[in-house]
């Protein structure tokens, strides 16, 4: 783990923006408008996909992956000026929030600046010509690590977005080697000691695969050593398993806590519902009700909190990375946003940066019992993911306690709480324990 990590960012929501599909006009500039919004959300860091020019050679599709990048220093002239990207930085910071911009350093377009001024810095097949190790990604070619002073470029390019931006996310950072990581997070504090690493961190099957073949395959806690969160991929995989019925929420349960475990202390995960290497959660779940209750457990569990935008009105549809599609805000059939304000007020409780903390499910139970307990209290939260209400047992005192997400009374009695199939969230307060 980054020894200076700071464990508040468990309490931090961040909004994904795919600027071309965010808005009918695919610019900095329609962005704006809509960030007193996405701030009125509760969202504290702005993460904008990859903000460069994409390159021409191999696109997929009529617009081009914005993963295939052809000037790790440009700003795509489709979104704006660089001036227009200052301006919305500055827009975004007014309103209290961060922004991190996506940092792809596993590969660029085939016709990117690098292969044309510096061709030896990239990755060569048997034949000797350029290609990648992921065979899907035709539009792209891998860099090769091996040059220093492929690393000294990338680190400059990283100093200079440092002085523009407050962090990072860095795309397939496990396939990247740790020590260039170490030593730019390193170079990077120079400029901007402040900066949030964001690490794009693999499912362990494709991280296999990759070591299989003798490439760089960085396991999470490799990756911690330079990041302050990694994505929630270690266990991504159960979680699309409970949701076809594979394995019970017990299981899945008992595998976050297990994830819980294995980590140094101040661990950082990125917990989410969906982003855009997936499909929309709406696409999985469609019952209002359920949706809530996935949505608070999502706010409640340990680490960062991600939305991609359109995940607070239900939208169904992923937007396609390689074409013109925006975000169909208006065919959204619900409005989470009044839920996930409530849930950002909740999020920023001192329980859920440094409390101690449990889930746990019935061998039957499509409900989760969570709590923190920190400095004498300790915070509940009972989400019936099904949508149903549910018998759970509940290790609280008996009495009434109101539902601090709709104000509605709940009973607990014997360690018992029947539920309404709605999220609930209440506290309860006790001595704390005196150690020597």
């Amino acid at each position: 783990m980054a020894l200076d990590t700071d464990t508040s960012l468990r309490n931090k929501m961040i909004y994904s923006i795919y600027v071309r599909n965010h808005t009918k006009e695919g610019t900095f500039q329609a962005v704006i408008p809509d960030l007193a919004r996405i701030r009125g959300l509760g969202t504290d860091i702005i993460w904008l996909m990859p903000i460069h020019p994409i390159g021409e050679v191999m696109r997929k599709g009529t617009l081009g992956s914005p993963y295939a990048i052809s000037d790790f220093r440009g700003v795509n002239p489709e979104y704006g000026t660089p001036e227009d990207f200052e301006e919305l930085v500055a827009a975004a910071r007014e309103l209290g929030m961060k922004v991190m911009i996506d940092v792809v350093y596993n590969h660029t377009s085939p016709d990117s600046i690098l292969v044309k001024e510096h061709p030896e810095w990239f990755y060569r097949r048997p034949n000797g010509r350029m290609g990648n190790k992921v065979g899907e990604w035709y539009d792209v070619v891998d860099l090769d690590y091996a040059h220093q002073e492929l690393w000294d470029y990338q680190i400059e390019t990283l100093k200079m977005w440092a002085e523009k931006v407050d962090g990072f996310r860095c795309d397939v950072a496990s396939l990247v080697p740790l020590e260039f990581w170490l030593r730019a997070r390193k170079e990077v504090a120079e400029v901007n000691p402040d900066a949030v690493w964001l690490a794009e961190s693999v499912h362990p099957k494709f991280l296999r695969q990759h070591r299989d073949r003798k490439n760089v395959g960085l396991s999470d806690n490799e990756v911690f050593q330079a990041f302050d969160m990694t994505y929630d991929y270690d266990v991504h995989d159960f979680f699309e398993d409970y949701l076809w019925k594979e394995i019970s929420l017990k299981h899945y349960m008992e595998i976050l806590m297990f994830q819980d475990g294995i980590y140094p202390i101040n661990y950082v995960k990125l917990k989410f519902l969906e982003n855009h290497d997936h499909p929309r959660f709406r696409s999985y779940v469609q019952d209002p009700a359920s949706v809530r209750n996935w949505t608070a457990f999502l706010y409640f569990q340990k680490g960062a909190t991600l939305l991609y935008a359109g995940q607070e009105r239900g939208v169904a549809k992923l937007p396609d990375l390689f074409n013109k599609d925006t975000v169909p805000w208006e065919e959204a059939d619900i409005d989470l946003s009044p839920l996930m304000q409530k849930l950002c007020r909740f999020k920023q409780e001192p329980c859920l940066q440094e409390g101690s903390y449990s889930l746990e499910a019935g061998v039957e139970s499509n409900a989760v019992v969570g709590r923190y307990t920190h400095h004498g209290k300790t915070i509940h939260g009972i989400f019936s993911l099904d949508g149903e209400p549910h018998v759970v047992q509940v290790d609280a005192p008996n009495g009434t306690y109101n539902n601090h997400l709709d104000d509605e009374p709940y009973t607990v009695r014997d360690g018992v709480l029947l539920t309404r199939g709605e999220p609930i969230l209440f506290a309860h307060y006790h001595e704390p324990l005196l150690h020597d």
